[in-house]
């Protein structure tokens, strides 16, 4: 049966508003008042003067979703037209790669905004990964045109933009440096010295060994092997997440 031209209208209308909210199917609540606490501890909001505090939402168009564990939150290659604060809770957020394969690229813990870089994008501002509840979360969405409209207004609030936006797109390149290199020898030392503390020959392992073998898109038998291989050999020293470099830069030596 051919649909007349209100019914398209209709289709049109809904496949619009189910784009402005992250995912149709999650749960909108009421935004609380340790929701505003916690929207005021991530670094975008976080050092603003109380007066601007004092209006910010009001001069949001925002949206507060209860997410449920595995709920996709964002999907890659989609649009980015919104802001999204994770208020609670944590996210993974993966990439299908050319090849087809799922790598994992971050875990976002809350409270933190994410996919800030992608805003205001006006070349491709689409995902590039998807977002995905690790654990039930709570979730603050505002609009892109109110976000731009309370940053244009507010100096103090461009400047946190900018720098989260600059840090965003340093982890990003850390994480490229990781992923160029082939063998699970190489990605391991890359990260050690992506996380080493300056100065020093200790490294504090930021992921339990499932998460780093997700992390370097190896598997987590090669890891443990590798790693085994690297304690042998006397170049590495591994006591709980801390790992001590030793040889004084031969792994560093090693990558060039």
């Amino acid at each position: 049966m051919k649909k007349s031209f209100a019914d398209k209208i209709n289709v049109d209308l809904f496949r619009y508003l189910c784009s402005q909210i992250p995912n149709a199917s999650m749960e909108k609540i009421v935004c609380t008042e340790e929701h505003k606490e916690l929207i005021f501890q991530i670094p975008l909001f976080r050092d603003l003067p109380q007066n601007v505090k004092s209006t910010l939402l009001d001069r949001l168009d925002y949206q507060v979703f209860h997410v449920e564990k595995k709920d996709e939150i964002a999907r890659q290659g989609t649009p980015c037209k919104r802001l999204y604060v994770l208020l609670r809770g944590k996210l993974r957020a993966d990439i299908i790669d050319g090849s087809g394969n799922e790598v994992m690229i971050e875990y976002i813990i809350a409270p933190r905004a994410f996919a800030t870089p992608h805003l205001f994008n006006t070349v491709d501002n689409r995902l590039p990964v998807t977002f995905t509840a690790l654990e039930e979360s709570v979730l603050f969405t505002a609009s892109k045109e109110s976000t731009f409209k309370l940053i244009s207004e507010e100096p103090s609030i461009l400047r946190s933009f900018l720098c989260i936006t600059g840090n965003c797109n340093k982890c990003t390149v850390s994480r490229l440096n990781v992923l160029a290199h082939k063998n699970v020898r190489d990605r391991f030392v890359a990260y050690l010295f992506e996380h080493k503390r300056p100065g020093s020959s200790l490294v504090q392992v930021v992921h339990n060994q499932v998460q780093l073998a997700e992390y370097l898109n190896v598997t987590r038998p090669a890891l443990s092997k590798e790693i085994n291989k690297m304690v042998k050999e006397g170049m590495i020293k591994v006591e709980g997440k801390t790992v001590e470099l030793l040889r004084g830069n031969y792994p560093e030596t090693y990558l060039l």
